[in-house]
């Protein structure tokens, strides 16, 4: 029998499951696709695929939270900022990669370590050993009622969309152009479809008009989360919502006008190739022949072709404030702790770190020790914080880490330097918690003043 179970192998799991092999635990990987299951949004049996985006979001770690987090993983030896970093692709100050040579690196990674094994198999009951349950927000319906059996809560849910794909020689550059927003990161990594107010009001229009995914009865009252709402959502809320949105074109010079336009489409690149571009923002529910008519509306992508278009899935997470402990354990069952999305976080950088500090927890409790949470104050300390206390468990929703969780600095601090203030204090703490954290279960100190 292995020291640990790990059931799931996103980013999560994975993480989960090598933060454990290196601190030199057996581990056994349980993972349904490949074994004759698959999920609705999923394209391959590799680990950690990327599903809804390729990108990690902000890598900005003086002023951004989610780039503080960056940070903080790499610090703890994080094998998913590793094998990002590796695989990056120009995306301005975002860590964005490509997807398909990512996730056959994490798995490749995982399938060559001696301390992992991995089995193709569906788990469909609560294991009675230790466990880190990481099945995400697709969690298979048998192992979603044995939870709800043991919680005695029904499971929390929500929609999330996914976004087009685009090929970039399908693009007419004669329209659109290559450029971030303020020249920031390279300064083009950005193909632009400008929009004037004309075009921007045909687009909104044929957005609510188009046909969309009939949802089954069971899931008409399911809220969308807010930071992955399909893009005619958003144009149901008022003509100005995108444009204040994902199509805003403000610090964008359109070069045939050297003027921003009323609106833009943002195409960013999804693989080292640059041949595909994924669409910023346009997550959907549009059906897929509507998707084509109405995005090939937008100026430079009349003639697209799309190597994939947007889809929708039921997203699962648990009531986490209620239901788990500051270790990430059931409270109910505490030989078994939830990591990834499945808490209640939000995003493939939330959901990968949440899976590495559970694994930091089980390792010290293997060792018959206790691994003191990282300070609120910090990144990781604060999503912890978040989702096993610190929301509401009447109104708990996923959230994306954000400066929000963390207190506020301490005296005065100027609106401008307010986000530094965050990131300074929160490196001072989280290098005082590595220092003080003992047994080797936590690697890759070093890395944490690159």
């Amino acid at each position: 029998m292995p020291d640990m179970h790990i059931i799931g192998g996103g980013l999560a799991g994975s993480e989960a499951a090598w933060q454990l092999a290196e601190a030199g635990f057996t581990v056994r990987l349980s993972e349904m696709r490949g074994g004759g299951d698959t999920t609705p949004a999923h394209d391959s049996d590799r680990l950690a695929e990327m599903v809804c985006s390729n990108s990690f979001r902000s890598d900005d770690a003086d002023k951004n939270a989610v780039g503080l987090l960056h940070q903080e993983m790499r610090g703890l030896g994080s094998l998913i900022l590793r094998c990002a970093d590796r695989h990056r692709v120009p995306a301005g100050s975002a860590l964005a990669v490509d997807r398909e040579t990512f996730a056959t690196e994490v798995t490749r990674a995982i399938e060559g370590h001696p301390n992992i094994t991995i089995v193709r198999e569906r788990i469909d009951a609560l294991p009675g050993h230790p466990a880190i349950i990481a099945t995400g927000p697709l969690t298979g319906s048998a192992m979603a009622e044995a939870i709800t059996a043991e919680t005695g809560e029904g499971a929390l849910a929500f929609f999330d969309a996914i976004a087009p794909i685009v090929h970039k020689d399908s693009v007419d550059m004669d329209i659109a152009w290559v450029q971030s927003r303020w020249d920031k990161g390279e300064g083009k990594d950005y193909i632009n479809c400008p929009m004037d107010k004309a075009q921007y009001e045909a687009f909104i229009q044929a957005l609510r008009d188009g046909d969309k995914t009939e949802f089954k009865e069971w899931e008409r009252d399911t809220p969308y989360f807010e930071g992955c709402m399909p893009i005619e959502v958003m144009a149901e809320r008022g003509v100005e919502t995108l444009r204040f949105g994902p199509m805003k074109p403000v610090g964008l010079d359109d070069p045939r006008t050297g003027r921003w336009p009323y609106a833009v489409v943002q195409l960013r690149q999804d693989n080292a190739l640059g041949t595909l571009w994924n669409m910023v923002g346009f997550q959907t529910k549009l059906k897929h022949g509507e998707q084509v008519r109405v995005f090939r509306t937008i100026p430079g992508l009349e003639n697209a072709e799309f190597a994939r278009l947007g889809g929708i899935h039921r997203n699962s997470f648990i009531n986490s404030p209620r239901l788990l402990d500051g270790q990430l354990r059931l409270k109910s069952k505490p030989n078994i702790r939830f990591a990834g999305q499945i808490t209640g976080c939000e995003g493939y950088v939330e959901s990968a770190a949440v899976g590495l500090a559970a694994a930091l927890f089980a390792a010290a409790e293997e060792r018959g020790q206790v691994l003191a949470p990282p300070p609120v104050e910090t990144a990781l300390g604060a999503l912890l914080s978040h989702i096993t206390g610190g929301a509401d468990a009447e109104t708990f929703q996923p959230m994306n880490v954000n400066f929000g969780l963390m207190p506020p600095p301490e005296g005065r601090v100027k609106k401008a330097d307010r986000r530094k203030a965050y990131t300074d204090r929160a490196r001072a703490h989280f290098g005082a918690w590595l220092h003080s954290v003992r047994g080797g279960t936590v690697r890759g100190e070093a890395a944490l003043a690159d």
